[in-house]
């Protein structure tokens, strides 16, 4: 099949009904270019090795939006592979042609730029981006995403003195290619057990012997933070927490939280928080610390994130141990807190009526899947499966099959079980029907010995229950349907079950996957195709007029069809595909 003057026509006819729902719209347009290139003197460790930069920054820049603003992102791909990005969090709301995943996006290829145009539509919250396929979040290339409220929405706490975000995450010293090749192969050899250091804002620990620059958040007796702190890592959860300085938990992906006061907090990989920090202490410096869950370190350990909470007038060093936290063990603890993060029901959002106006205390279930994750040898090669299934990604993403070729040639739809496990182990399209507008429950069961955490795209989920073994229907009577919160990704401890319910009322092709990377890059993930057959552009946006092509889809242009009626005028400067710069 191939890009004909037929589909041409349509994407632009597409096009111009797209504009005009842009144009009906109270939000401002954000522009950003971006250079995403190798950077070999950035060098966040002690170990010179190859880091993703954005405008020669690690991280990249900040997207600082307010809610249902358009963000246009002109990306330029100086990496010698091809390049997608992903906004983790973001719902494109009736738009995942923006999505910036394999199923949906066609990549950026080398020497060439593409923009990405997406609206943060009915959202506020802590988001993060990063860069979605060939394992290329190993080197960097992520950054923070911030959606504020519009003026007329109450934020259900008093405005900070300043805000800051926080990118914490595990990093390994192994150039990201290399480690690349070594799961490929199952040729790690324990090397890549655990990764090597614990960043800050893309910097090494503080103290850490060899290392020169280390984060610091400089703030002013008396007054009041707000910090946005993402686990933008691949491997391990942390427990954050700040040397004689409480915090209040506010928000977590988009939702306004109970307000609680903690010591410390997990943050799962691919989570995101935001928390009050008041500065209420003597003028001297104090730790900033994450600690891996489930892992036993040293204070002087490379795993160990540490910053600097300055005082503006402080000539006192950071002094005596870390702060203590929880046992990273202790397993009643982190659970017991995740279910402590509850819906504030009363505070408006995006919108001017409350967060509590939609819960699920009432809602029939249309479909249940039952997800197990474990691994499995298949054709000689360990993989992560769900069901019994790994993730083959096909060349045509499969977005782009369902618009123009309904799905044939590339997924077969509903081939793979989601409430039971595949008979066999096999590579597989997994895509599976999700009922429009109906309410889905996911049960995710971990089989692994280690923590997971898995991300739906394109919604936010009612986080109902936790537990340990397997799940069966009776566990629902454990379920919080009164105020659980909703965010986009959860945990799910090991040999556990984690429960969460979503309203399928954004179509399109939904990458649902594990946020740790190995996890994600050997098949644990599918796709929830969410169908509207409503062709109004109101229900779901069609293509981008600057589309990208590939696979069935960039085989040469058969002879010209014969005539059809007249086709819209193309503006000459009109991008259809990716343009060489």
């Amino acid at each position: 099949m191939a890009f004909s003057g037929l589909l041409r026509r349509r994407l632009i006819a597409c096009s111009v009904m797209v504009a005009v729902l842009v144009f009906r719209t109270n939000g401002i347009d954000i522009y950003q270019e971006w250079n995403v290139a190798i950077d070999t003197t950035v060098n966040p460790t002690t170990s010179q090795q190859p880091v993703i930069t954005i405008n020669g920054m690690f991280p990249g820049p900040l997207i600082n939006a307010t809610t249902n603003d358009f963000i246009h992102v002109n990306v330029f791909n100086n990496l010698d592979e091809p390049l997608l990005f992903t906004w983790n969090g973001i719902q494109q709301r009736l738009n995942s042609w923006q999505d910036g995943v394999s199923g949906t996006n066609c990549p950026i290829q080398p020497g060439k730029n593409w923009t990405y145009v997406f609206q943060t539509k009915d959202q506020i919250g802590t988001f993060f981006y990063f860069p979605s396929i060939n394992f290329q979040k190993a080197a960097g290339g992520f950054g923070s995403v911030r959606v504020n409220n519009r003026i007329v929405i109450d934020v259900p706490f008093p405005k900070p003195e300043a805000e800051f975000d926080l990118l914490i995450g595990d990093w390994l010293n192994t150039s990201y290619k290399d480690a690349r090749s070594l799961i490929q192969s199952n040729n790690t050899s324990g090397e890549l057990d655990l990764p090597d250091f614990v960043l800050m804002n893309g910097k090494g620990p503080y103290g850490y012997p060899g290392m020169v620059n280390y984060e610091s958040f400089t703030v002013s007796q008396g007054k009041t933070y707000r910090f946005r702190v993402s686990n933008v890592g691949n491997d391990l959860s942390f427990n954050f927490r700040i040397q004689n300085h409480q915090m209040v938990v506010v928000e977590t992906e988009g939702s306004y939280t109970q307000q609680i006061t903690l010591d410390s907090l997990d943050v799962h990989v691919g989570q995101s928080y935001s928390v009050l920090v008041s500065a209420n202490q003597q003028e001297a410096d104090y730790y900033i610390v994450a600690t891996p869950k489930m892992l036993s370190t040293a204070e002087n350990s490379s795993l160990v994130g540490k910053g600097v909470l300055h005082y503006a007038n402080s000539n006192t060093p950071v002094t005596g141990p870390l702060p203590g936290g929880p046992d990273p063990f202790d397993r009643s603890f982190s659970v017991d807190q995740a279910k402590s993060i509850r819906w504030n029901m009363t505070a408006g959002a995006a919108r001017p009526n409350p967060q509590g106006t939609f819960n699920v205390s009432n809602v029939t279930l249309s479909q249940t899947f039952i997800l197990r994750s474990s691994m499995a040898d298949i054709g000689g090669f360990q993989r992560y499966v769900v069901n019994n299934v790994s993730y083959l990604t096909p060349e045509t993403p499969l977005k782009l099959a369902d618009q123009f070729a309904n799905g044939s040639g590339v997924y077969q739809l509903d081939q793979f079980p989601v409430q039971s496990v595949n008979s066999a182990a096999e590579n597989g399209v997994f895509v599976a029907t999700g009922n429009h507008k109906g309410w889905i429950e996911l049960v995710f069961k971990n089989d692994l010995d280690a923590m997971d955490a898995w991300h739906l795209d394109g919604f936010g989920f009612y986080v109902v229950g936790f537990g340990d073994g397997d799940w069966q229907p009776d566990l629902r009577s454990t379920y919080n349907l009164l105020d659980p919160v909703v965010r986009s990704t959860t945990q799910v401890y090991p040999g556990g079950w984690t429960a969460v319910y979503a309203f399928l009322d954004n179509p399109g092709m939904w990458n649902l996957r594990s946020q740790h990377l190995k996890n994600w890059y050997l098949g644990q993930e599918l796709y929830i195709r969410v169908y509207d057959a409503d062709p109004n552009p109101a229900k779901e946006r069609p293509p981008p007029e600057n589309l990208l092509l590939c696979g069935i889809f960039e085989t040469p242009a058969p002879a010209s069809p014969p005539p059809g009626p007249p086709a819209a005028p193309v503006p000459a400067n009109a991008p259809v595909g990716q343009t060489p710069w």
